[in-house]
Parts: C-alpha cells; structure tokens; sequence
C-alpha cells in the first residue's frame, strides 16, 4: 500500500539557482514534505509538518489544492515584489531595515548583519518611507529592524517623527545590549513612544547564546528587560529555535516570562530557517510548528496544551500559530484566547490583517502602572496579586502573555501560496515594499534576490 499523498499543488524555488519550480506538499504517514525538483540541480524534498495537529486539521480549508496561476509576459512572483497585483493580503506590520551595521557578529543571523562600512538611511529617507507607507494603506504597525537599529543615535527621533505621522504602534527588533548598559538610551526611546521590545532570547544558559549569538549574553537580557521596566516598554522575548541547541529551554522561557509579566507581554518563538547566515551543521534538523507546539506543551507539564493554540486569521495557517493565556492566582495559565477562530461580524469592514495588527499593539505595549519586579532565572516567586475575580485580574493587572511562533520560509521550504498571503514587508532601499521571506530569501550559496 502506497502510503504517499498528495495534500496540495504548488509552486516554489530552487535552492540553488532560485528558479521558479512546480511543487508538490507530500504526505508521508503523518510527516509532510515540500517536494520540488530543478532540471539543473535535481530533486529536493523537505520536512515541513509532522504529526499532531495533523496538517488538514490545522489549514481547513484554507489551502486550495490548485496553483495560482502566474501572470502572463511577466517574471511573476516571487521575482517582481513591491508589492504586486498577484498578492492577496495588505501589509500589516511593516520592517523599516535604518542600519546594517550590528555590535554582535551572530553565527545566525537572516540579515547576515555586521557591515560596519554601510551607509544608514538618513533621516529624509526614513521620512520619505513614512509618507509611502501612508499612501498605501497606513498608518501599520511598525518594526524598527537591521542590523541592530541601536547602533543609532538617533532612533529616538526616528520614532518620534513616526508618531508625528500618525503611526501608532513601534516595535524595536533588538539584541538588547545597548538597552542593557545605557539607560538613559532606553528611556530616551520610551520618551519618544517605543511601544515594545522585540527582544532576541534564545534561552536561560550562556552556552546557548554561545552557540547562536557568538558570545554569553544571559546577564545583558535580564538587564535589558529590567531597564524596560523601569522605563515603560513592554517586552516581548523572541527565542530562534534550534534543534539540538535550545528546543529543550521553550517551557523555561515560558517560566521565565511569566515571572516576569505584566512587562514580558509575550514569547514568539521563531524555529531557524536558512537564509543570511547560520551555521552548515543546522541544515538537515528543521524544528516544525508541530513538533514546536507538542514540544510546548510537554515542557511546561500539560498546562498549556496544543489545542489552546490556533493558526493565523490572515496569513497563511503553515505560517504561524497564536496563544493568548491569563495567569491566575494559583500560578496556572489559562487559555482566554479565541483570536483566530473567530468570525467576523457580516457588518464588520475591519479585516483580519487590521484586527491581527489592533491585536499586536494592543497585547505587546507595556501595560499602565507596572511595579513588578524582574526575577532571575533560578529563582521561583509568585508575583501574582490577589484578586476575587478573573475579570478583575485581566483588568487590573493585564496579566496576560500572549505565545506565539512563525515558521518563515527559506528557499527550501518557500511556497509561492505562502507567500503570497504574507502580511509582513520589509521596504527595501528603494522604497519598495517586499514580503519578509521574499526580502530574506537566498540561495545555498548566499545568492539574494532582493538584498
């Protein structure tokens, strides 16, 4: 008996040339594999979902069994980003890249940042992305990115000339260092409107940080998350996942910030992809969504269990998952989360991309009045207030943590259906505005399409 299905048809890339190839999502008893082969350069086949929650339940019927068709006369997608006619979501949170240069040389990194020598976009420039963005569409919200954008003086008047523009939610992308070790740097941006850290957080041991950052940094996090608290930027702890490396430390991270909320707001777990710069020896393990939600909920015991999880309202359902969770008085997380599965109302003319982004900005900005303490690692105290009543608790002290993941796409695992209800974008230098795994994407040997 043939135990190979086919669940869906698609399109794709080769690896190494980056030709637009015919795809195929095999099923292979309960593991999925993106299949695609290149008349040059052969056949690929690799894993992208295995196990429970099996696929079909997770995508519904969101994952239409035929192709989209590519333009005609044209390179088509993903050659011709800007984003063009072909694709099928609105931009919702939007990557401003305003330095390449970075303090750390990380063995993993998607931007292959460190260039010292680069040119930072200078403040025209920034301004003039401001006004492009509200001709399509905004005010989104925005990620300041890099490179490590602290390497800038001047971040906080990039953000203050953002919110003179009307852009309401900003998020730092950020190793933490400076954050940790200049604290009037940290409330400077406080000042000027920062909303939330997005916080590189790999694990609660310095040989993790070893292997992925290149050098110990455990103690410049927790400083970092300490002077956010002191200053009022809500926190939001982002581990790259590895196999082998820190797939064992989720349920301490989830530990680890739920000791320190209301001023952690969430963990957003992103399992590594391959493209930038990353380390040959991590290439054949992938760490699935799957695999990554089963593994959630063993390490924290069976208190947050894979069905309290549920796949994007907007995206692609192979792109991410989502968890909204109150911690009560006795210690224990209870799921409150229905974003994702709920239904808009038929008068409603908000769509899934504006209600995820109300969302972002509602659950990562640092709450009011926040005098909580942050905790190290080894130690175990509760931090919880006591209140009578559920309502009260999520009201008054906004003790909830949202945990989320995105699985993003490289040029092994890219699916051009994928990609096209992608709502994440990058402008690029020249103004365009790209989807985020088109913008990273590169070939085995470092060739990018649009860097």
């Amino acid at each position: 008996m043939n135990a190979k299905k086919i669940y869906s048809k698609t399109e794709s890339v080769c690896p190494v040339c980056l030709k637009r190839v015919d795809a195929e999502i095999v099923r292979e008893h309960d593991r999925s594999y993106l299949v695609k082969s290149c008349s040059e350069h052969g056949l690929f086949s690799t894993l992208i979902w295995e196990g429970a929650p099996e696929i079909e339940n997770w995508c519904g019927d969101r994952n239409a069994f035929e192709k989209a068709a590519q333009p005609v006369d044209s390179k088509g997608c993903p050659y011709e980003c800007g984003i063009c006619a072909e694709h099928q979501q609105q931009s919702c949170c939007v990557l401003l890249e305003i330095t390449q240069r970075c303090n750390l040389k990380c063995p993993v990194c998607f931007a292959e940042a460190g260039s010292e020598h680069s040119m930072d976009p200078t403040m025209s420039q920034i301004e003039a992305w401001y006004e492009m963005l509200l001709l399509k569409g905004g005010p989104f919200n925005i990620q300041l990115s890099g490179g490590e954008p602290t390497m800038r003086d001047d971040l906080p008047e990039i953000i203050d000339l953002g919110k003179r523009m009307g852009f309401n939610f900003f998020q730092l992308n950020t190793n933490g260092i400076r954050l940790a070790e200049d604290y009037d740097y940290c409330e400077r941006v406080a000042r000027a409107g920062l909303n939330c850290a997005f916080l590189q957080f790999d694990g609660l041991s310095d040989p993790i940080y070893k292997a992925l950052r290149g050098r110990a940094l455990l103690e410049q996090k927790i400083r970092a998350i300490e002077n956010c608290k002191q200053a009022g930027i809500g926190v939001v702890l982002v581990p790259t996942v590895v196999k082998g490396v820190n797939d064992l430390e989720l349920g301490a991270i989830i530990d680890f910030a739920a000791h320190n909320m209301p001023i952690v707001r969430g963990v957003h777990f992103q399992p590594v992809s391959y493209f930038g710069r990353y380390p040959e020896s991590f290439s054949e393990d992938r760490m699935t969504i799957p695999a990554l939600l089963r593994g959630i909920e063993h390490q924290t015991h069976g208190e947050i269990k894979v069905s309290a999880f549920v796949p994007p309202s907007s995206e692609h359902p192979l792109c991410s998952f989502n968890g909204k969770f109150a911690l009560q008085k006795d210690g224990h997380f209870k799921s409150v989360s229905e974003f994702g599965k709920s239904k808009s109302c038929c008068c409603s003319v908000e769509t899934p991309a504006e209600a995820a982004m109300k969302y972002v900005a509602r659950q990562w900005s640092a709450p009011k009045g926040n005098t909580l303490e942050v905790v190290q690692p080894e130690q175990n105290i509760s931090m919880v207030p006591d209140l009578t009543s559920l309502d009260a608790f999520l009201e008054q002290a906004k003790m909830t943590l949202a945990i989320s993941g995105m699985a993003f796409q490289d040029a092994w695992t890219l699916d051009l259906k994928r990609l096209k209800s992608c709502h994440i974008h990058v402008v690029s230098q020249t103004g365009d505005l790209i989807p985020f795994c088109a913008y990273n994407l590169t070939s085995r040997d470092g060739k990018s399409l649009y860097r």
